[in-house]
This record gives C-alpha cells, sequence and structure tokens, in this order.
C-alpha cells in the first residue's frame, strides 16, 4: 500500500486540495488501486471489483479538471461501497447506487468543495443521478468552464454532420445523427460504431 504523503502528493495533481484527506482514507480504507487512464471516449472512470486476486480497482481520465475528475472518482467509489453492501444483486446505477452516491457526494457539497455555480449544477443532478455525468449537459458545460483553454478544441455537438474529428486520445471518427443523448459516430480506422457524450472535446479535421 502507498503511503499516505505519496498518496496526497498524486492525488493533489487531480482534485482540489480540500478533498485530498478524503480520498486518502477511501483509498486506504478500501484498499483501492487507482490508475489513471489515457482519455476515453466512452467514460471518465470505471469501477472493478475483486477478481483474480485483485482487490477493489479504479481508473480515471488523466485530462479531466478537479471538479469532474473529484466527481468521477465519487461515482467510481459508491460503485465500490455499493458493491460490498449488496454484491451484484442490484443494478449498477439503480436505486442502491443512487443513494451510495449521494451520501458520499453529500460531504463535498456540504463542505463547499465546489465553486458556486458547479455546486448548483451537482445539487440539482442529485436529484436523479444517471449512469454517466457526461448525460447530464448543464452539468458538463458548468464543469467544462474549468477546463484549460485549448485552441481548435470543441465539443462533439459543434462538429457538422458527417464531419471528421480527433479526440484527445488520437482516434478518428466521422459524426452521425444523434441517437438520444448522444452521437452516432464512427472510428476511421476500424469502422467500429460509438456512442459519443455531445460535451466530449474534439478537433475538426478538414480534408
Amino acid at each position: 500500500m502507498v503511503s499516505g504523503d505519496k498518496l496526497r502528493e498524486s492525488l493533489t495533481q487531480y482534485v482540489p486540495a480540500d478533498s485530498v484527506e478524503t480520498l486518502v482514507d477511501w483509498i486506504r480504507m478500501y484498499r483501492i488501486s487507482v490508475r489513471i487512464k489515457k482519455s476515453r471516449a466512452s467514460k471518465y472512470g470505471d469501477y472493478r471489483s475483486p477478481h483474480a486476486g485483485k482487490g477493489h480497482q479504479i481508473t480515471i481520465n488523466y485530462d479531466l479538471n478537479p471538479y469532474a475528475f473529484l466527481l468521477t472518482f465519487t461515482h467510481e467509489v459508491a460503485h465500490l461501497t455499493c458493491y460490498i453492501k449488496f454484491g451484484n444483486r442490484v443494478y449498477p446505477h439503480g436505486e442502491e447506487w443512487k443513494r451510495e452516491f449521494r451520501y458520499l457526494l453529500k460531504g463535498f457539497v456540504d463542505r463547499k468543495i465546489f465553486p458556486e455555480d458547479v455546486q448548483l449544477a451537482i445539487t440539482r443532478y442529485l436529484v436523479d443521478p444517471a449512469a454517466s455525468s457526461c448525460t447530464d449537459v448543464h452539468l458538463q458545460k458548468t464543469l467544462r468552464k474549468y477546463n484549460p483553454v485549448q485552441d481548435g478544441w470543441m465539443h462533439v455537438e459543434d462538429i457538422p454532420e458527417n464531419g471528421t474529428f480527433e479526440l484527445k486520445n488520437g482516434k478518428r471518427f466521422i459524426k452521425h445523427s444523434k441517437l438520444r443523448k448522444n452521437f452516432v459516430c464512427f472510428e476511421i480506422d476500424t469502422q467500429h460504431k460509438y456512442f459519443i457524450p455531445p460535451l466530449l472535446e474534439a478537433k475538426l479535421l478538414i480534408t
């Protein structure tokens, strides 16, 4: 297990300073293996329950701003605590998970860890939290105000239909129609179909 000081030093790079101690406590209490991953089009993080001799595992995308990183990490810890209490007997994002997520996130909200606009967006989102915060457009637009400004990048929703774009992980896609909340996109190299959130950052390619 990594020492508390090393954990604090690592986490300070990714989350608001006032939240670090809580995350250190979670990681040490539940013996979580945390891995920082490259940007993924379909998710910001994920949780894996213990298997094959490994303990709880959480992965988080490296390019999230501190408030999005904290929100995502809490989302995944809620999966962990839900697994501890209920195993695989409940739906992944059912009422049991929603209760866990609300409870864990409330500690940060009560301590006003988030800026006021993010705090208000989260409070509204917690009325009925979805499987991914990516699907809450108001919350994502509010969070994105705190992303570092990068020239040439825009949201997938702003890419024209049939336009070609690149994500931060280097994968290139052609954008098609919107299906419910996400856009149907086809990866150029593999022709695999993906459902990409409208607020994911992308760079329009001129072909």
